[in-house]
C-alpha cells in the first residue's frame, strides 16, 4: 500500500515545475560526455540510482533513484525516457539516502527481486518488491541497533553461493573498525522481510564518511568509498580487506561506483568535485582512465550493460547530478573512452 497525500503530490509538482524552469535557464555544464537522456526533478535532492532489468522486455526496465529529503524523500521510478512513473514510486520517506538491487529473492515459495534502501531518519533499511515496488518490510528492517551511532547512509546488496541475499550498510559516523554491518535478508513466517544475522566489519579512515558501497557478487568483492582517503576493497566470504586503491586520484571525494562487466571489467567511481569519473580495472584496481560528464557533484551511479532499447543498445550507465534528476548516458560512449585510453597505454 502506497502512503500518498494529495497535499504532498500538489506541493511535489509544484516544486518540479519551478525547477524545471530554473534548470532550463542554466546553460553552464562540466566539460565532458552528454547524457542521453535527464530525468524529471525530484522534490528535493537525488543521491543514489540503482537499474532494474526487464528480463523479459528490456526496454521496459526502469530506473530507481532516491530522493534524500527528511520528511519529503522516497524512492522515485522512472522509465528509460527519464519520465517519472508516479504510479510505481513510493513516499514519504524520511531521508532515504542509497538504493541498491538484487535478483531471485525467496519469498516463500516463489521467487522475486527487490530493492532495499536506507531511511536514515529512522535507522532501518527498507525493502521493496520489484517490478511493484510494494513495501514487504513490515515498515522497515533495523540497523546498528546495539551501537551509539546509528544512522544509515550506503547500502550493497550481496547475493552468496547459497543464495542467501545479505544487505551490506554504512552508516554517517561510526568507529574505525566495524563501520558497517551486513545483514542476512529472509522471509519470515509473518510473510515480511526481516534479518535473521548480522556481523560488523570494515576499516575507516576517520577522515570523512564512507557512503558508496559496490559488490561484484561474481567475485564477492565489496568496494566502498572512504571519502578522502581510498577505496576500500574486502573479500566477502572472508570479511578481509585485500587493499586500499585510489589515494591520490580524486580532487576531493571519491564517491559513487559501479562496475561495467566488459572485457575483465571496470570500475566506474566518481571523482565527485572535479565533475568526472575515473575507470579502474576490475582485476588489479589500476586506474586506466578519466571521463568528465555534465552531471554535477555525482554522488551515487549504476551501470548496466546489455540492450535495453534504440537509445541504449550496448548499456546504460546512470549518475546523479545537482538539480534533482538524474543523467542516463549511452555506455558506448564510455566505451570509446576506456578504448582510447587502451590506445595510449599500449
Amino acid at each position: 500500500m502506497k502512503f500518498k497525500s494529495i497535499l504532498y503530490l500538489s506541493t511535489f509538482m509544484a516544486v518540479l515545475a519551478c525547477k524545471q524552469a530554473s534548470q532550463e535557464n542554466n546553460s553552464t555544464t562540466a566539460t565532458g560526455l552528454k547524457p542521453v537522456v535527464v530525468t524529471h526533478q525530484t522534490p528535493d535532492d537525488t543521491d543514489d540510482p540503482a537499474i532494474w532489468v526487464n528480463q523479459k522486455d528490456p526496454s521496459q526496465s526502469l530506473i530507481i533513484g532516491t530522493d534524500k529529503g527528511d520528511e519529503n524523500g522516497g524512492l522515485f521510478v522512472f522509465n528509460l525516457a527519464g519520465e517519472l512513473v508516479d504510479s510505481l514510486s513510493f513516499y514519504p520517506l524520511k531521508r532515504p539516502n542509497n538504493v541498491d538491487i538484487e535478483y531471485g529473492f525467496q519469498w516463500d515459495s516463489t521467487i522475486l527481486d527487490i530493492a532495499v534502501c536506507t531511511e536514515r531518519n529512522t535507522n532501518s533499511i527498507r525493502v521493496f518488491s520489484l517490478p511493484d515496488m510494494q513495501p514487504i518490510d513490515n515498515g522497515g528492517i533495523a540497523v546498528f541497533e546495539d551501537q551509539a551511532l546509528r544512522a544509515p547512509m550506503g547500502i550493497g546488496l550481496y547475493k552468496d553461493e547459497q543464495g542467501y541475499i545479505h544487505a551490506i550498510v554504512s552508516r554517517k559516523e561510526g568507529p574505525a573498525d566495524g563501520y558497517l554491518q551486513m545483514l542476512r535478508l529472509v522471509y519470515d513466517t509473518a510473510g515480511f522481510v526481516v534479518a535473521d544475522q548480522s556481523v560488523y566489519f570494515g576499516k575507516f579512515s576517520e577522515q570523512k564518511e564512507i557512503e558508496a558501497l559496490f559488490v561484484d557478487d561474481a567475485r564477492a568483492e565489496l568496494y566502498y568509498s572512504d571519502e578522502t582517503f581510498g577505496v576500500r576493497k574486502y573479500d566477502l566470504k572472508t570479511l578481509r580487506e585485500l587493499g586500499v586503491f585510489g589515494q591520490s586520484d580524486f580532487k576531493d571525494d571519491n564517491e559513487g561506483i559501479s562496475l561495467a562487466p566488459d572485457s575483465s571489467g571496470f570500475l566506474l567511481i566518481s571523482n565527485q568535485q572535479a565533475h568526472t569519473f575515473n575507470v579502474y580495472n576490475r582485476l588489479d584496481n589500476r586506474l586506466i582512465a578519466e571521463f568528465g560528464v555534465e552531471a554535477k557533484e555525482s554522488d551515487g551511479s549504476e551501470t548496466y550493460l546489455g540492450y535495453l532499447n534504440e537509445k541504449f543498445p550496448e548499456g546504460i550507465f546512470v549518475c546523479m547530478s545537482e538539480g534533482a534528476v538524474f543523467h542516463y548516458y549511452d555506455y558506448r560512449d564510455i566505451k570509446k573512452v576506456i578504448r582510447q585510453a587502451g590506445r595510449k597505454n599500449m
